[in-house]
């Protein structure tokens, strides 16, 4: 018997030596992502309001990064909390762990070189190369243009300083492990898009507006490639589980009976100066992650220009309950 214990305190042993290695190893590799660029953006008024426009009206960084009214229909952000970040995201919302949107303002990344935070944004790692969970669609930004990339890069060095501590996250195993295999190694920088053709300049748009991403269904947080753009992705809010609509052209659920017009009139409604922003009790009633405010403040021609490229999807029958309110 004595020595049937000691056989299995030695595979115990060999086994647990075998994890730590593993772990070291594995902690040590990933994520592969190359080193920041040594790189300094020109830093130019042009560049600011185009960075300005992408990050508030597109890429909408400042709609996770500041402090959402929830009061309020889609959770406009308080304009006095640009980027100073500190929004939660928990398991009471579907998440693998617990996250928080980062202080991207001079007080938290002022120390942060440019190269730093091109990585940040188009791979996913922070300044010690930790790697983000793809909440914040890297994966997309990584595909921006360099003048957009740039002037991103530029606004947020223009942002206000807001001293404002944020804990940090932490996910459940195996995320803990899966999210270092996420980040690309290196910046895969798009062409710039020729706005002459509207359903390709509305592709590139869709992208970095994460449409995709919070339009199409998926399974333990594998996208469902033959529902793309369909709909359905659930959000859990303390009032209920929204459901994103279907975005695809088809003429039943989708938006196939739409206008360009109609498309475009559906965001400008929601400008934050419309009296379209209702008060809503958030904790008991409808309520929706979706930025209206912030994608309301996309030019026409840009918000066409996604329309027209959303009508070559393909069209998905997919009808969606947008609302079930929760258990009180």
């Amino acid at each position: 018997m004595k020595k049937l214990f000691k056989i299995l305190a030695y595979i115990i042993g060999g086994v647990a030596v075998l994890l730590i290695a593993f772990s070291i190893y594995f902690n040590s590799t990933y994520p592969q992502v190359d080193p920041p660029v040594n790189e300094k953006v020109e830093i130019t008024p042009a560049r600011i309001a185009r960075g300005e426009y992408l990050a508030k009206h597109v890429t909408v960084c400042v709609d996770c990064h500041s402090v959402r009214d929830w009061s309020k229909l889609s959770g406009p952000p308080k304009p006095d909390t640009w980027g100073m970040g500190g929004d939660r995201f928990g398991e009471d919302m579907g998440l693998p762990g617990t996250l928080f949107a980062k202080n991207i303002t001079p007080a938290g990344i002022g120390d942060w070189t440019d190269g730093e935070i091109i990585r940040a944004i188009t791979c996913g790692v922070n300044k010690s190369g930790t790697a983000f969970f793809p909440l914040m669609p890297y994966l997309n930004y990584n595909h921006l243009t360099k003048e957009d990339l740039y002037s991103i890069v530029s606004y947020v060095r223009s942002l206000k300083p807001i001293k404002n501590e944020v804990p940090e996250g932490s996910l459940n195993f195996p995320l803990n492990f899966i999210v270092k295999t996420i980040p690309p190694k290196s910046y895969n920088p798009s062409p710039e898009p020729d706005k002459n053709d509207p359903a390709k300049y509305g592709e590139y748009l869709t992208k970095m507006a994460a449409c995709f991403d919070c339009h199409t269904q998926s399974v333990k947080g594998e996208y469902i490639i033959e529902k793309a753009f369909a709909g359905g992705a659930e959000f859990i809010l303390p009032g209920g589980t929204v459901r994103s609509a279907n975005l695809t052209p088809d003429i039943a659920t989708g938006i196939g009976k739409w206008t360009k017009d109609q498309f475009i009139a559906r965001f400008k409604l929601m400008n934050p100066d419309s009296n379209q922003i209702a008060s809503v009790d958030f904790m008991k009633e409808f309520n929706t992650p979706m930025p209206w405010t912030m994608y309301a403040g996309m030019t026409r021609d840009d918000l066409g220009a996604i329309y027209e490229f959303l009508r070559t999807t393909k069209p998905l029958r997919n009808a969606v309950t947008k609302f079930t309110p929760a258990k009180q």
